[in-house]
């Protein structure tokens, strides 16, 4: 057990002082033509988003929506236009992996959770599996 303790204490003494040693790192400047390369790659994909975007916000009755939720649908266009390639990218993404018409799943679980705890309080009698608790 001595040599146990010896070895953590010998640990944590080098750990220690090694926890004060600075630690070094390279910075170096990075030249307009590497970053127009890295930019251009992503030019289309971006222009591509914001191009499905306005034409979302172009149909009829995305408009109608809009106006019926008291967005001017100008402004959103302008918002559209405002918005960053990579803010544009993430929003076209979103768009296109959501569900269409909201999630009944988790509607239909809602519903049954509700129905199953007011069964038991004894407030309704739709399952035959739960006994109430009155």
């Amino acid at each position: 057990m001595n040599i146990l303790k010896k070895s953590v204490i010998h640990t944590l003494v080098v750990a220690s002082c090694m926890a004060g040693l600075p630690v070094f790192s390279h910075a170096a400047m990075v030249s307009n033509d590497i970053l127009a390369q890295e930019s251009s790659g992503n030019d289309g994909a971006a222009a591509d988003a914001k191009g499905r975007l306005r034409a979302l916000l172009a149909r009829n009755e995305v408009q109608s929506e809009l106006s019926k939720r008291g967005v001017n649908p100008a402004e959103a266009m302008d918002r559209v236009n405002a918005l960053t390639d990579a803010e544009a990218a993430q929003l076209a993404q979103t768009i296109d992996t959501a569900p269409a018409g909201g999630d009944i799943l988790g509607l239909a679980f809602t519903v049954f959770i509700i129905l199953l705890v007011t069964d038991i309080l004894g407030l309704t009698k739709v399952f035959p599996f739960t006994r109430a608790i009155r």
